[in-house]
């Protein structure tokens, strides 16, 4: 693949260039989901995150979502935002959107690996300036861009193969993550608020454990503050068994200067943290020391999103910032018993009730450990602990997959995109990194 490259804008390369639905996402999940801004600025589209909307046939049929689209944020900080549509529920667009479909002579994924180049984004900047106000593009203007692309639209198709194959796997790997959490959520969930294995001894049946660990299940509920729990087991607040501590005030930089910073922002919707993408900040010795992040540690978001949690899982050189508040237990046991309950909806429910402030939400330290929680004897907590850690660590390992492949992509696309890499150059560089 060798052939001509041609130069065109990113109109000339499209058939159908649309605004998106003027609506409201319903509060419920009648209608097709209702695709926005917020949906598509990771490049990755969560439909399990999209929202519904009331929508009749007619306009559903307008605006409906298909296979190789691309959309195209056309508004705020997030202008020239874009992700490919690829085999998406019943669904339509939101109007700060634009939607691309490709003309027959040019491949969709391609035209939406251009979107994310270093060039599509000059373009971008160069149309937004300065604007101190709301920023914004026109559908018109964006699509304006210029563009390369090769004549052959095979090669075209290889280009976008090589890029995809990375994300795809990247996207594998995101969905088994997904289960391993929820494996690990359902574990907490049927021992330590639904009790299974103790309501099973109660009535005679098979916990369906193995004898070690189900003689340390008790055979009886009793009455608590919170309801009934398992005989023995005691009601603590998180208090009693974490310490907190306030973050550090500073600004972030790029540069990698000084550890990690590790903000609430950089904790992503799943709760995991690309500590790749986390900047620095410089700091001294002596508040290095004491704001220093390590295995097992838990923070939790007091403000911009209060509640908010995650677990460190990775040695890394970092420290966190004022508006998230440490947590830290005795034992890497009990941090994953305590991270099981932040991820419990028993947790999100006092969190959303817990949360104060007329402008923004916050929850401040004491608030944030003054949950009520069953807290069993240190025999159970520990076999917890080593049944969600093969989990944890297989999801660890994958997000550091994953880490590697965008790092590859990204080293590939400019490349790739611009025709200083030709393919056969491109897949032979991969076979060397395999």
């Amino acid at each position: 693949m060798g052939g001509e490259w041609i130069e065109c804008t990113l109109a000339d390369a499209c058939c159908s260039i649309d605004y998106g639905l003027t609506a409201s996402a319903a509060t419920n999940e009648t209608g097709p989901r209702f695709l926005r801004i917020t949906d598509i600025v990771s490049g990755h589209i969560d439909w399990n995150t999209v929202p519904h909307v009331a929508a009749d046939d007619g306009t559903t049929a307008k605006y409906r979502l298909r296979d190789g689209d691309i959309v195209l944020a056309r508004t705020g900080a997030s202008t020239g935002a874009s992700a490919f549509v690829k085999n998406p529920p019943p669904a339509v667009f939101a109007s700060y959107l634009v939607r691309l479909q490709a003309k027959p002579a040019f491949d969709s994924r391609f035209l939406a690996y251009y979107l994310r180049s270093k060039g599509f984004w000059a373009f971008i900047r160069g149309v937004l300036g300065d604007k101190s106000a709301q920023p914004n593009a026109s559908a018109s203007t964006m699509t304006k861009a210029p563009l390369r692309a090769p004549e052959d639209k095979n090669e075209q198709r290889a280009i976008a193969h090589i890029l995809g194959t990375l994300d795809d796997k990247i996207e594998l790997n995101r969905r088994m993550n997904e289960t391993l959490e929820a494996m690990a959520r359902a574990l907490f969930k049927s021992w330590f608020v639904d009790f299974d294995p103790v309501r099973a001894k109660a009535e005679g049946r098979d916990p369906g454990l193995p004898r070690n660990l189900a003689v340390l299940f008790p055979d009886r509920l009793v009455d608590s503050e919170l309801g009934e729990i398992p005989e023995a087991w005691r009601v603590r607040r998180l208090s009693d068994i974490c310490s907190t501590q306030y973050g550090y005030t500073a600004s972030a930089v790029d540069e990698p200067i000084g550890p990690k910073f590790l903000r609430v922002t950089d904790i992503n919707k799943r709760n995991w943290i690309v500590w790749s993408d986390v900047p620095h900040c410089a700091i001294g010795p002596a508040a290095r020391a004491l704001y220093v992040l390590r295995i097992g540690d838990l923070v939790v978001a007091r403000m911009a999103d209060p509640g908010k949690s995650a677990i460190i899982e990775e040695e890394v050189d970092a420290v966190f910032a004022s508006y998230l508040v440490r947590l830290r237990t005795t034992s890497l046991a009990y941090s994953y018993y305590v991270h099981g309950f932040l991820k419990s909806d028993l947790y999100v429910e006092y969190s959303q009730g817990a949360k104060s402030g007329s402008v923004q939400a916050n929850m401040n330290a004491k608030v944030i450990v003054g949950a009520s929680l069953v807290v069993p004897p240190k025999a159970v907590i520990e076999q917890f602990f080593e049944a969600v850690l093969p989990l944890r660590q297989r999801l660890v390992a994958s997000v550091r997959e994953s880490r590697t492949l965008a790092a590859l992509r990204d080293t590939l696309l400019p490349t790739l995109i611009s025709g200083e890499l030709r393919v056969q150059d491109a897949e032979r560089f991969i076979d060397r990194r395999e």
